[in-house]
């Protein structure tokens, strides 16, 4: 007896919808009346070895989607997919939008892989990628305060024979294109590495390489080993421009040997670390530095197709008492012409004008060139990418429906990894947990870096992207939430505003006293054992602006509440010139004669520390409160 088998429970196998099991078994010229049919032995082999092969397709979405596009997209009507959705308990109807992680358990049920594209992308078809040309390379300038960052700018503008030959006041725009003989670079002028990676942060890429700029006298601060970290982190190469190299006690040897520690050698040493030494002053090693970025941008092989719609980068906008909405977009690929419908953020608009650094007006501007638009009908926010459409309609069609992805994301938005997820996270297939150090010394940072880094978990890499000396800062949550690290810091605090933007961005903030807690912590959340989280919750801030000595009670501070409000029951810091002189208990709270059980912002206090006489006129003194969080995995 020949071994048969039905048609529906071939389907089950090749996990395939029996009715398109069906029609595909019609298809191939073998007769079947239904689903309950049954096909011998050797045709079953066949269609195991067809369709096994080719079970699984993929389909790309975008980020909108309704049951009724994805219905067409998956190849099913619409009712049957809405009656799958039923049998689960979901109530959908046609035109109710998916959630995407939904949309991709649908599409795998119909044995297909989902690929998630931008809206604008939709539905687009390039056609002539064999037409994309070299571009000119985006280069941001970073590096330590006073090392002549602006200086080496303005000097590298002077540079730009054009604009002296137009005549041309050059306008500040955010980004400018310098021509050389050899060719052209664009340069953006950001305020530093929390603006560079303020952007990453929301997913943009903009750099193509960062010009790190070293006094050669004071060489490598702080602020370069943050501006180091931040270009490795975004994988960005590096070229070192030692400035102030005219000056008498330039050391450029010892910058180079600084480097080398950091893992930067110059290519004069053996490594592969462009150096250019330059003095902005005197117009030294200039035209040196703009050949090395353009031997670089030659290495990275930049290119781009100027015959497609425009798509790029908004690097400033704001509102003009004259103009109205107006932004200074950077053009990635593509060519954006004047009447042009675009998208960027969720505005849309119709390029109306166009000016270049120089404030001349311009018709067209072609990739890696900044330009200033005017046509828009609200301000974007800086890092907004943005996309030319093929008419007004299609533009505000994804207006509208970026519109509601963001309203989307702010009631859900999404969970940064923190270190009571951790266990959750390598079960998922996390294989590396990024840190970043703050500490009160060096050695501290030094000592950690190497404790954690010594410090093995099975299939998961410790990696300390960046450590610094002092407290967190602005720049140290920017760039955890671009790289998706959590931040430990080791004897220092952050103030509460940090502390807020921390919490409402997802940034885990860790605290701790002791190297080995640190270790052991690690340990515990990569097998889920970590204790609930004592988790800090800002409450208010108090200035002291008077103290008075009370027998029997001692030293009162008379303040001014200036955010949030102050509890009788709640903890305190005191603050002195930004360092915690006292962490401890409210021992009273009064307002006047009477005590009270809080006060609010806006309003004058008493207040007396437990165990603490030495207030000053000055100090600041944060109140707050301790809860325990649970762990979520």
């Amino acid at each position: 007896m020949r071994y048969k088998l039905r048609i529906y429970e071939l389907a089950k196998e090749l996990n395939m919808p029996p009715k398109k099991l069906m029609e595909e078994i019609l298809n191939l010229g073998i007769k079947v009346k239904s689903h309950m049919s049954t096909v011998d032995e050797e045709v079953v082999k066949d269609l195991r070895e067809l369709f096994r092969e080719e079970k699984t397709k993929t389909i790309s979405i975008p980020e909108h989607i309704t049951v009724g596009e994805l219905s067409k997209k998956l190849g099913v009507k619409v009712n049957d997919l809405i009656l799958s959705l039923m049998k689960d308990g979901l109530i959908y109807t046609k035109n109710q939008r998916v959630d995407l992680d939904l949309a991709k358990r649908i599409a795998k049920g119909y044995n297909y892989e989902v690929k998630i594209v931008p809206i604008e992308e939709e539905g687009l078809v390039e056609k002539d990628t064999e037409a994309s040309v070299p571009r000119p390379p985006v280069v941001t300038i970073m590096g330590h305060v006073d090392h002549g960052k602006t200086c080496l700018l303005d000097a590298i503008r002077e540079k730009d024979t054009v604009s002296h030959e137009v005549g041309g006041i050059t306008q500040h725009i955010g980004a400018y294109k310098v021509k050389t003989k050899r060719g052209e670079v664009v340069f953006l002028d950001t305020p530093g590495h929390e603006a560079f990676t303020a952007m990453r942060a929301r997913g943009v890429k903009v750099t193509d390489i960062v010009v790190l700029v070293i006094d050669a006298v004071d060489g490598v601060m702080p602020q370069t080993e943050e501006a180091i970290a931040h270009a490795k982190e975004a994988q960005v190469p590096i070229v070192v421009a030692i400035n102030k190299i005219d000056l008498p006690s330039a050391n450029p040897e010892r910058v180079k040997q600084q480097l080398a520690n950091l893992g930067l050698v110059s290519e004069d040493w053996g490594g592969k670390t462009i150096v250019v030494e330059t003095s902005a002053k005197e117009k030294i090693g200039l035209e040196n530095l703009l050949e090395m970025l353009l031997l670089e941008a030659e290495m990275l092989e930049l290119r781009a197709n100027p015959n497609r719609l425009a798509k790029g980068v908004a690097i400033e906008a704001r509102l003009d008492k004259g103009r109205g909405p107006v932004a200074t977009l950077l053009v990635q690929n593509g060519t954006l012409h004047i009447g042009d419908y675009f998208v960027v953020g969720v505005h849309y608009g119709k390029v109306r004008a166009m000016f270049d650094e120089h404030g001349n007006r311009v018709f067209q501007a072609r990739p890696s060139t900044p330009v200033e638009v005017i046509g828009l009908p609200s301000v974007p926010e800086p890092g907004d990418p943005f996309f030319v459409v093929e008419s007004e309609k299609r533009a505000k069609e994804i207006s509208l429906k970026k519109q509601e992805i963001e309203r989307g994301r702010e009631e859900k938005s999404p969970r940064k990894v923190r270190l009571d997820d951790l266990y959750r996270e390598i079960s998922k297939g996390m294989k590396e947990l990024k840190i970043i150090i703050k500490a009160d010394v060096k050695g501290s940072v030094e000592a950690l870096r190497e404790s954690l880094e010594k410090f093995k978990v099975d299939g998961v890499e410790i990696k300390v992207i960046y450590g610094g000396v002092g407290g967190v800062t602005y720049g140290d949550i920017m760039l955890a939430l671009a790289s998706n690290a959590i931040v430990i810091g080791f004897h220092v605090k952050e103030d509460s505003k940090i502390k807020q933007l921390a919490d409402s961005l997802g940034v885990d903030i860790r605290h701790y006293q002791v190297i080995y807690d640190v270790i052991q912590d690690i340990k515990k959340a990569t097998i889920g054992l970590l204790e609930p989280e004592s988790r800090e919750i800002a409450l208010g801030k108090a200035e002291v602006r008077n103290t008075f000595k009370i027998s029997k009670v001692g030293t009162v501070a008379g303040c001014y509440v200036k955010e949030g409000k102050v509890l009788r029951a709640s903890l305190v810091r005191l603050k002195r010139d930004g360092k915690v002189l006292y962490e401890g208990k409210i021992k009273s709270l009064k307002r006047f004669k009477d005590d009270v059980r809080e006060v609010l912002a806006g309003y004058e206090c008493g207040i007396g520390l437990e165990g603490f006489e030495g207030i000053e006129i000055g100090d600041v003194i944060e109140v707050f409160m301790v809860e325990k969080v649970p762990k979520y995995n």
